[in-house]
């Protein structure tokens, strides 16, 4: 029997195996639910895919999360919604990438893979808008990519620089679309 989504009108919902890799290698797999795909922007949520508690001192994500999780076929980064379980908005944390590829996506079909390939850069935005802090820039630098990459690289540094544009301009929830179902 298949899961139906609660915005479906009762038909099953689509399945995401999304897939983060780092140097080519898996880093972290889990399954999300589809939100949304317009083509370019996709959308899933998920809940938090690690075990136990991630204290970044900053934030802390642990089990009962939820991720709503914002992934485009061009652009150079994913925005990851956090809540709590109930509901409450701990903030966004923005992953640099290359744009997202999805496999396996076709009509009818209720289960594919997204893969997204991190590039080390990280920005966090709190929900208050009160702290946006710019992430693991020196493991970006040692990670040689301006050496084997360097169009990537530089793509990677401008996706840095306008997500925290975007979230300093007060212009980040509108790059996320309508507001979705909590």
């Amino acid at each position: 029997m298949s899961a139906s989504s609660p915005d479906s009108g009762g038909a099953p919902a689509v399945q995401v195996d999304v897939r983060l890799v780092k140097a080519g290698a898996k880093k972290i797999r889990y399954p999300a639910s589809l939100v949304a795909d317009d083509g370019t922007h996709v959308v899933v949520r998920a809940p938090w895919a690690a075990e136990g508690v991630r204290d970044f001192g900053f934030v802390r994500f642990e089990p009962g999360d939820v991720f709503t999780e914002h992934y485009w076929r061009d652009r150079w980064y994913a925005v990851k919604e956090v809540r709590t379980g109930d509901g409450v908005l701990k903030g966004w944390y923005c992953d640099v990438t290359r744009p997202a590829v999805v496999r396996g996506r076709g009509p009818g079909e209720l289960r594919y893979e997204l893969v997204v390939e991190d590039l080390d850069l990280d920005l966090w935005a709190s929900a208050d808008g009160g702290t946006v802090l710019r992430l693991d820039e020196d493991e970006f630098d040692e990670s040689g990519l301006a050496e084997r990459d360097p169009v990537a690289a530089d793509a990677a540094r401008r996706a840095l620089d306008e997500l925290e544009l975007l979230v300093r301009d007060g212009a980040f929830t509108a790059l996320l679309g309508r507001p979705l179902p909590s």
